[in-house]
């Protein structure tokens, strides 16, 4: 009887490891960060509003959002700094200045830690036009490469051996970034994850909003892979591209909505993310079904 509760408690205590995300409550051993309590979404009236909201995350990370008033999708972009390079994650929706905006941080950073501004790399969550509109201002500048929107640049810049179960990353310099396919939402999307904030990119494929779903069967597969990737791994927030849910459950803002000034938190955790998949398990065919936070949409 004794030697049964020993091997019960060990394989407790071992299935608590497997699923905790840490031992203690101290902070999980990531650099922390902070995210605004709002943000601003194009209104009430636009007025001399900036092209772009940008939050310091922390002195190594920077958030960018598109107002509002600019284009009413509002896009965010992420802006990560390694002690040799830089990594901007898609570059925004219709016309703005967002190679200024972004050149504007870089240059920043560079003054506060003395040394010369870092190689620019600009990837993407996918390939659609209102996160790939301010390309071309990238390619034009100088110390900048941006990425081709197709599957074999994106596996060759981030060393990602096949598609789509492939498992790649990008080393900064002191800052390493896991990089992986989610097909589903778009052929060409891409999940990032930053060991250093235990932050997880997932563009379109999670955010509070409508969760647009091309090809079903990979966008299941791709919630699953996301499950698979972050067992066992601190997940501080799960962020995407955009904010569409309002903080009442259950709503979302309409298509073309510009003034939000009731919106759902940019981030979401690994609950959200396992909400998902198993709606998904249980959805035989697709059909459109609103969660507390997200909504399910088969296009």
């Amino acid at each position: 009887m004794k030697t049964r509760s020993r091997f019960s408690l060990g394989l407790l205590l071992a299935c608590g490891c497997c699923w905790a995300q840490a031992p203690e409550p101290n902070g999980g051993g990531v650099r922390p960060g902070t995210l605004p309590l709002s943000w601003r979404t194009g209104g009430p009236t636009c007025g001399d509003a900036p092209e772009w909201e940008i939050h310091a995350y922390n002195p190594d990370l920077y958030i960018l959002r598109e107002n509002g008033c600019v284009n009413y999708e509002k896009p965010f972009l992420y802006l990560f700094f390694g002690s040799d390079k830089a990594l901007l994650i898609d570059t925004g929706a219709g016309e703005t200045h967002v190679a200024s905006a972004v050149s504007g941080v870089i240059d920043e950073w560079a003054a506060r830690n003395h040394q010369p501004p870092p190689p620019l790399i600009v990837g993407h969550s996918h390939s659609h036009d209102d996160h790939t509109a301010g390309d071309a201002q990238f390619r034009a500048r100088a110390n900048t490469t941006v990425v081709p929107l197709t599957v074999e640049a994106t596996m060759k810049t981030f060393e990602i051996p096949h598609w789509p179960n492939g498992m790649g990353k990008i080393d900064l310099g002191g800052r390493v970034i896991d990089v992986f396919p989610i097909p589903g939402h778009d052929v060409l999307s891409v999940a990032y994850y930053d060991r250093q904030t235990g932050i997880l990119d997932a563009g379109d494929s999670l955010y509070p909003g409508r969760l647009y779903v091309h090809d079903f069967p990979a966008f299941v597969a791709s919630t699953q892979r996301m499950v698979r990737f972050t067992e066992g791994k601190i997940v501080t927030h799960i962020v995407g591209c955009h904010i569409e849910q309002s903080r009442t459950p259950y709503l979302d803002y309409k298509v073309g909505t510009k003034y939000q000034p009731d919106e759902h938190s940019l981030d979401m955790g690994r609950g959200e993310l396992l909400e998902l998949n198993d709606a998904l398990a249980r959805m035989k065919t697709p059909v459109r079904m609103a969660f507390r936070d997200f909504t399910i949409w088969p296009m």
